[in-house]
């Protein structure tokens, strides 16, 4: 069990405070702002502002490409040249990583400016103060149990736009600061060590959280579960020491809703793999994301009231640690899920999809327009799509193109998988409904075809994020580490969330 001492650290010390970001006409003097950025297209003279014309900056190795960097003083501060590369190649997502890019030059300063710019570039004013806010705010994240000087905290991000763009520009920052706010907060939960951040402490977090964003709240404990049939998450549990907890969230909005959304998140804490245990390697040493799935749920949903949300939500995080001991869960033991099907466990190292089995059916008797399940998963879709794309699944083809949407709009993409059905037997179980384990290939379909056993015909889409969920290196507003993939784009999804017509049953990415 965690310590005391382990108790006392802040497992979200991102929601304690925060980086002001104001919308100004003009730029404000050095005692304000230390570095300014200064963007440069690729082939064109810079900016008068700069002090330097083209033929100094390439001698100092800057060209205007994408993403180039150079920092040069200039009455007292830093302004920073940026690359966009051609003008037209600018969209929202470029802009998200220049302005990253911007905020990593200059990590010892802590108030920035970026002045966004008076002619049409392809952009609505409020679409790039959205992913300029997004990109500065993101890169300067930091997880801190301890404090360090080498990068500063951020205290304040200015934009500068001309007057007749002002109230855009602010509708754009702040739309930026909600979907960074809940980024981060995923990122502190997901980076957080599994002592500290165990079940019951993410409830608690939960509750704290949930509350002050309007969510009704209900944290359900091991006595109650037991009740409740939920077999999956109780048998993963059977051997830690930590008891389990089933968050569930619920957020209505204030007027008519554009239907029922449920969000179902993986929480393993801590996976050890159980019986099957994980060798000891980097992998392994990452596990204390395995909870990536409920951090991102968690996140967006404490985003939802504050982005104008229209679509009532209701969140499940299934969170317990998957532990080996005396009391642990055997290869070959039988679980009754709640829905009452029985699974034959082949594989302890296999057991997201057992604790998120038992959510799926508590969605489907809420009677909800559609199911979203996110999870790190597997392997396999690591695999298959790398670390910057997510695999999908699902039984609706409209609800699927929704997920796609939205990632697209955030820059958390992901890409469908194909949920073919031929494959079911491989979870084919001589004494059981089925086994939670397929065959050695398609791991990430055998897998979402064991979830699709607990959604009947409710529209229903599975996303893996066992790729995504941890980065071996800062890229543009990511950061090395765990990285939450998701929880911007479930705010997204929710926001623009339109009932799946027809039933989910053959509508989907199936064969």
């Amino acid at each position: 069990m965690s310590t005391p001492a382990m108790r006392t650290l802040d497992p979200v010390p991102s929601t304690r405070s925060s980086a002001a970001v104001d919308v100004v006409t003009q730029l404000p003097g050095p005692d304000e702002v230390a570095a300014v950025a200064v963007p440069v297209a690729e082939g064109a003279e810079p900016p008068a502002d700069l002090g330097q014309d083209s033929t100094a900056l390439a001698a100092a190795g800057f060209t205007g490409k994408h993403g180039e960097t150079l920092v040069l003083p200039s009455g007292g501060r830093a302004l920073v040249a940026v690359g966009i590369g051609a003008v037209g190649d600018v969209d929202e997502a470029s802009v998200r990583d220049l302005a990253a890019a911007f905020a990593r030059a200059v990590p010892q300063h802590t108030r920035l400016a970026v002045e966004l710019p008076d002619r049409d570039i392809g952009l609505s004013p409020a679409d790039f103060a959205r992913a300029v806010t997004e990109g500065v705010l993101l890169a300067r994240w930091r997880f801190r149990i301890s404090d360090s000087a080498e990068d500063q905290v951020l205290e304040r991000l200015v934009l500068v736009t001309p007057g007749e763009h002002s109230e855009a520009v602010v509708a754009g920052v702040r739309r930026g600061e909600v979907l960074a706010r809940a980024a981060a907060l995923g990122r502190d939960l997901a980076n957080c060590p599994a002592a500290v951040l165990t079940a019951t402490r993410m409830g608690e977090v939960a509750q704290e959280l949930g509350g002050a964003a309007g969510l009704e709240v209900d944290v359900v404990g091991k006595d109650e579960l037991v009740e409740m049939g939920c077999g999956g998450l109780l048998g993963v549990n059977l051997g830690s020491v930590e008891e389990p907890r089933m968050v569930r969230l619920h957020y209505v909005p204030e007027g008519p809703s554009r239907g029922h959304l449920a969000l179902v998140g993986k929480g393993i804490m801590y996976d050890s793999g159980g019986i099957s245990l994980k060798p000891s390697d980097e992998s392994h040493a990452q596990m204390k994301n395995d909870m990536t799935g409920a951090a991102t749920v968690l996140a967006a949903m404490t985003a939802l009231r504050d982005a104008g949300c229209e679509t009532e939500v209701t969140g499940y995080l299934m969170c317990t640690d998957n532990m080996p001991s005396g009391s642990a869960l055997k290869l070959g033991d039988v679980l009754q899920m709640r829905n009452g099907k029985t699974v034959e466990v082949l594989n302890t190292d296999t057991e997201g999809r057992l604790v998120m089995a038992d959510a799926l059916a508590l969605a489907v008797e809420l009677d909800v327009d559609a199911i979203v399940d996110i999870a790190t998963l597997t392997g396999a879709c690591l695999r298959a799509l790398g670390v910057d794309v997510a695999g999908v699944m699902g039984n609706s083809s409209a609800l699927v193109d929704q997920v796609r949407a939205a990632g697209d709009a955030v820059d958390e993409p992901v890409w469908p998988l194909p949920l073919h059905r031929r494959y079911r037997s491989q979870l084919d179980s001589p004494i059981a409904d089925m086994t939670n384990m397929g065959g050695p290939n398609a791991g990430q379909i055998t897998a979402a075809l064991f979830l699709a056993e607990f959604v009947g015909d409710k529209p229903w889409a599975h996303i893996d994020i066992a790729g995504t969920a941890q980065l071996p290196e800062a890229r543009g507003w990511r950061n090395k580490g765990a990285t939450a993939f998701g929880s911007r784009l479930l705010v997204e999804l929710a926001c623009a969330f339109e009932r799946p017509s027809g039933s989910g049953a053959g509508s989907g990415t199936g064969s």
